[in-house]
Parts: C-alpha cells; sequence; structure tokens
C-alpha cells in the first residue's frame, strides 16, 4: 500500500534495511577491529633494533599510562561526552528555534514507522562521530604496529644487559629480539610510539565538535561564542600532546602525526560524509525557455524582417550617381547661376 504524500514528509523503503543489513554491520566490523588492534595479540608489533647507550631512548621511565596527568580514561571520557552533549544541545536549539519550512522531512516506512528529523539528525551526526572515532584508533594502532618506533623511555623499559650484548661503544646496533630484561608488557607498550594515539583522538574530537559548532550554531548578537568554545576545544586538544611530550611518553614527530591523522579524519567525514551537517538539497531540473510575451501578457509571434520593394526602389533613386558611391560632404554646385541683380530687378 502506497504512503500518501504530506507536506514535510517523505516515504522510504530503503531506509531501515540498509541501516540494519548495511550500516550496522559496517560499524561493528570497525568496532571488533578496533578491539583486536587494542587488546589482543593478533597483529604483532614489529621488532626494532636501537643502538647502545641510545640517548634518544634513554629519558626516565614515567610509569604506567594511569599515573599520567592526563591518564586515558579521562582523554576517552571526554572525547565521548562533550561531542555527545554539544551535538545533543545544538540540535535540540535547531529543533525547536528553526523555522518549519527549513527542517528536514519526516520520513515514513512500512506505514507505520516515522523518523522524525531531529532523531534523524541526531543518529546520523553521533553514528558518524561514532565510527570516526573508532577508526581513528585503527589508523593510530595500525601505524604503531606497523612500525614499531620505540618511545623516548625505551631503554629504561627494556633494561638491556649491556656486558652481555658486547656493548663497547655508541655506534654498535643490537637486533636480538631478547636483548631486552625488563617486564615484557612494559617493552612491548615502550614499542607502540608513532603515531599517538592519544593525541589523534583529542585532535579528532575537538575538530569534529569545533565544526559542527562553526557550521550549525547560530548565535545573533556576539561574535566571540563561537570562537571561544571552539580555540577551548583545540587549546585542550594540544594540551594533551604536549603533557605526552613532557612525561616522555612520544617524542614530537609521534604527536605532529597523531594530530595530522585524528584532524584528517574529522575534516574527511564532515565534509565528505554529512555535508557539513547541512540537509542535502535535491537537484533542481533544468529551466525551459519562456516564449517571449508582450506587456499585455498576449503571446507573440516573430517574424523574420522582410525588405519592401518599394523601399528598395526608392533607396536606389536617392543613391548618388557618381561611380566612387562617396557621400556628399558639401551640397552640389547649381548648374545655371542666376544674378543677384537681374533678380531686384525684376521685382
Amino acid at each position: 500500500m502506497a504512503v500518501e504524500e504530506k507536506p514535510g514528509v517523505k516515504s522510504s523503503s530503503s531506509i531501515v534495511p540498509c541501516f540494519l543489513f548495511v550500516e550496522l554491520v559496517i560499524m561493528a566490523g570497525t568496532v571488533l577491529l578496533a578491539y583486536y588492534f587494542e587488546y589482543t595479540d593478533t597483529f604483532p608489533v614489529h621488532i626494532q633494533g636501537f643502538f647502545c647507550y641510545d640517548k634518544t631512548f634513554s629519558k626516565p621511565y614515567p610509569g604506567p599510562d594511569d599515573t599520567s596527568k592526563i591518564p586515558p580514561v579521562l582523554i576517552y571520557s571526554l572525547v565521548t561526552a562533550i561531542p555527545t552533549l554539544t551535538i545533543l544541545v545544538g540540535e535540540l536549539c535547531a529543533f525547536f528555534t528553526k523555522a518549519e519550512g527549513t527542517q528536514e522531512k519526516t520520513i515514513v516506512t512500512a506505514d507505520c514507522c516515522y523518523f522524525n528529523p531531529l532523531l534523524r539528525r541526531i543518529i546520523r551526526f553521533l553514528g558518524v562521530y561514532a565510527f570516526g572515532l573508532f577508526t581513528t584508533t585503527i589508523f593510530a594502532n595500525a601505524g604503531q604496529v606497523v612500525t614499531g618506533n620505540q618511545t623516548p623511555h625505551f631503554l629504561s623499559a627494556c633494561r638491556p644487559n649491556y656486558t652481555a650484548l658486547g656493548c663497547q661503544s655508541t655506534m654498535q646496533y643490537i637486533t636480538e629480539r631478547r636483548a631486552c630484561t625488563g617486564n615484557p608488557l612494559i617493552v612491548m607498550s615502550a614499542r607502540k610510539s608513532f603515531p599517538s594515539k592519544d593525541a589523534a583522538l583529542s585532535v579528532y574530537s575537538a575538530v569534529y565538535t569545533v565544526m559542527y559548532v562553526t557550521l550549525v550554531f547560530k548565535t545573533k548578537g556576539t561574535r566571540l561564542t563561537k570562537p571561544t568554545i571552539s580555540l577551548t576545544l583545540l587549546c585542550l586538544a594540544m594540551l594533551v600532546g604536549v603533557v605526552r611530550v613532557a612525561e616522555y611518553r612520544n617524542h614530537w614527530a609521534d604527536v605532529l602525526a597523531g594530530f595530522f591523522t585524528g584532524g584528517a579524519i574529522a575534516v574527511f567525514l564532515v565534509t565528505c560524509v554529512i555535508n557539513n551537517f547541512q540537509q542535502l538539497q535535491p537537484s533542481l531540473p533544468p529551466p525551459r525557455p519562456q516564449r517571449p510575451e508582450s506587456v499585455l501578457g498576449m503571446p507573440m509571434v516573430t517574424l523574420p524582417c522582410v525588405e519592401s520593394p518599394l523601399e528598395k526602389l526608392r533607396g536606389d533613386l536617392r543613391s548618388p550617381r557618381s561611380h566612387d558611391h562617396q557621400p556628399y560632404r558639401f551640397p552640389a554646385t547649381p548648374d545655371v547661376l542666376i544674378p543677384s541683380r537681374s533678380i531686384s530687378s525684376e521685382v
């Protein structure tokens, strides 16, 4: 049974199947892949060698990540709560203040299910954000597993036996897998430095939220509200990277690579996937050419211009007789000159 089209209502029979069998499947696969990268040994870390007494990797061990000034639990809580609250508040304000004609249409499917535009936008924006969050985690973990770059405190966690390894100079390169005598879990964590996952997640969350605030929020009467919110979020994201470097948990190159990864994913999703948080406008057909009409609204008929034979003959008679057909600048001299005296005598 076909659904009757009403103003502000659009029927669709594909939104539910696409959501259940395409988007949820992709989302579940992304979450599983992020889980295997983070909590399992399915993808082994590349083992890199090191130089004896290398000062680049000889920083003191700062302790586990939970003892950091910005622990991972705090980062994960903020990157989840701040964008969620911002999008919820922004969509509620936009829904109750925007004119009805400018809002998205309500979608009805199967003659029973109605999807409110407010609910659709919230699910769309938060769903894309969650997808990007897990994607950023996958990109960061994949880079750490493939490169195997050491952290600045790698040698402090590794605790190599330089005597047994025969280290006699700083130019000697050690490639043995059993060179480390420290805790294997700590050593494995010290081999995952590039790129910084915490920096990538913080910048991804900040850029996504900043773009939402900039493109969706409408602030009348004030010009500093949106810049203040945006710069505060970006400053917090940058602070995460600075703390990671200050505590010898990452190098500057690791943090910058994490910033680039998170920012690039956020910009791509906002601009190419959800159209800058705006409603997609349907393409209009090209306008048809209109027929010319008179002032009174009556249709006009355009005919070709035809020269009259009489006008052509008159033009031939008026044309000069000279062969050069050049126009005269002065009047022609008369053939007979009548003296003025004779005229006056006759009068």
